[in-house]
Formats: C-alpha cells, sequence, structure tokens
C-alpha cells in the first residue's frame, strides 16, 4: 500500500512533516510518494495533479494531507477510492475554493487541528467532522504543527495500523 502527501501552500513536498511522517509510514511497511505542487497556487489544479498522479495506481493508497493539501486530498477523495484520508489543518469551507462540502469515498477519515491555528480555524475541522462523521484529534498546537510533531506522529501511527488492519 501507498501513502501519497499533499503538502501546503506555503510548504513544499518534502518539507517537515512530510519527512517525519513518512518515515513512519515507511517503517509500517507503506510505499511513500509526496506530489509537488510548489508551481500551482489554484488549489482545484493542485486537486487536478493529485488526480494525475494517481491514475496509474494499481496498488491501494491512502491520501494525507496539510493545510491546502488536506483540502486537496479531501477533493480528490471524491473522485478516487482510497483506503483512508488523514487530514493536517485542512483548508476546508476557505474563501474562493471551489468544493465547499465533501463526499469522500474513503471509509477511514481521520483530522488533526490545533486549537491555537490562526490560519484556518479549528472550528472548520469541526464542523466538517461533525458533518462527516469523522475522527477529529484536536490538540495543541498552531497550524503548522511542528511544536506538536510527536503527538502528530502518534496520530498517524495509530491511523495507519488501523488501515493496515481494514
Amino acid at each position: 500500500m501507498k501513502v501519497v502527501f499533499s503538502h501546503g501552500k506555503e510548504s513544499g513536498p518534502w518539507g517537515f512533516k512530510i519527512k517525519r511522517l513518512a518515515e513512519i509510514a515507511r517503517q509500517q511497511g507503506f510505499s511513500v510518494d509526496s506530489i509537488d505542487y510548489t508551481d500551482l497556487v489554484d488549489p482545484e489544479l493542485r486537486v487536478e495533479r493529485l488526480l494525475a498522479a494517481l491514475e496509474p495506481e494499481v496498488d491501494e493508497f491512502v491520501l494525507v494531507g496539510s493545510s491546502m493539501g488536506g483540502y486537496v486530498a479531501l477533493v480528490a477523495s471524491e473522485t478516487v477510492a482510497a483506503k483512508g484520508v488523514f487530514l493536517m489543518a485542512p483548508a476546508l469551507y476557505m474563501p474562493g475554493f471551489k468544493h465547499q462540502q465533501h463526499e469522500p469515498k474513503s471509509p477511514h477519515i481521520e483530522i488533526v487541528h490545533g486549537w491555537s491555528d490562526d490560519v484556518i480555524p479549528a472550528d472548520h475541522s469541526i464542523e466538517y467532522a461533525r458533518y462527516s462523521d469523522c475522527t477529529l484529534h484536536l490538540i495543541s498546537g498552531d497550524h503548522a504543527l511542528n511544536g506538536v510533531i510527536e503527538t502528530v506522529e502518534r496520530l498517524f501511527e495509530r491511523f495507519l495500523a488501523t488501515i493496515s488492519r481494514a
């Protein structure tokens, strides 16, 4: 199974969080890919790039996204059947983003959001979790979640273990 990462607007394909989480995925036997969106500002074009990257996939995969990458992963999961979706401070319900309602095909979605996020309000993740009845982890931390990376790592490790058993 593969884990496919989507980075945020201000990040890159192998930023701090992705490197740390990719190592956990590899330790659990997953292959890893991280899509480079640094040349694209438009979230809808990022969704198209992710879907194009997933098109040749024959194995099952998990989508992981942070910030705008969370939006990208969730929107893509409406088209493809991801085994799971793990979102960190996802850019949901943001003004100007095309998709405001989400109906993913994935049976397992988890969100991690920091209470002190001043970029994307935690209320957005609360609203989506309530709507979709998915697992939401509200933790101490800001938008980047770098200061609480160990907590994010533990949650991600449990998420992947759950996906592996499903």
